[in-house]
């Protein structure tokens, strides 16, 4: 990851969003979204869409245990902030015992640094209310507030955020 220094006892892989640390990561994160929203996520989601060249997903370690995820998409159905190709952010997660480290910052700047090598000039996301840590990130990392967007875009708590990639900021 090219400007982006890592904690030494860090590293990010890309691996297929079926890859098993994945897998394991993903249901800790729905179990939180049950805890926060009181049902896990319903979004759809396929795998094939975290595959090049349509997206990527990655899995950060420390200590060869997964404690970070997060993958992009490419989403043409999807225009905010002018965009010509805009990519999503989907499962953004620091397990518990991780957090509080700058590792959630550490995966976004590589989340937009790959999307932006990838073709991307915009990426977007969305959140929801029950998730204030999420969204201070975002809006501390340059995030703007835009339109809904997304399988909760009308639920009340639903925020979605976007932001321009230009040329290389890494």
């Amino acid at each position: 990851m090219a400007g982006i220094p890592l904690p030494a006892e860090l590293r990010i892989e890309q691996v297929p969003y079926t890859h098993p640390d994945a897998r394991f990561l993903d249901e800790e994160v729905q179990a939180e979204y049950v805890v926060r929203y009181g049902t896990p996520d319903r979004t759809r989601m396929d795998p094939s869409e975290f595959e090049t060249p349509d997206g990527a997903f990655y899995v950060g370690y420390r200590d060869d245990q997964p404690v970070i995820m997060g993958g992009w998409r490419f989403r043409p159905d999807v225009t905010r902030l002018d965009s010509q190709s805009a990519v999503e952010v989907k499962r953004m997660y620091v397990a518990p015992a991780a957090r509080r480290g700058g590792l959630a910052r550490l995966m976004l700047a590589h989340l937009e640094a790959t999307a932006r090598t990838a073709g991307a000039d915009v990426i977007i996301l969305e959140t929801g209310t029950a998730q204030p840590e999420a969204m201070a990130l975002y809006e501390s990392a340059g995030y703007q507030r835009v339109d809904p967007f997304g399988y909760y875009r009308d639920h009340p708590s639903n925020r979605c955020y976007g932001r321009l990639l230009g040329a290389s900021e890494v």
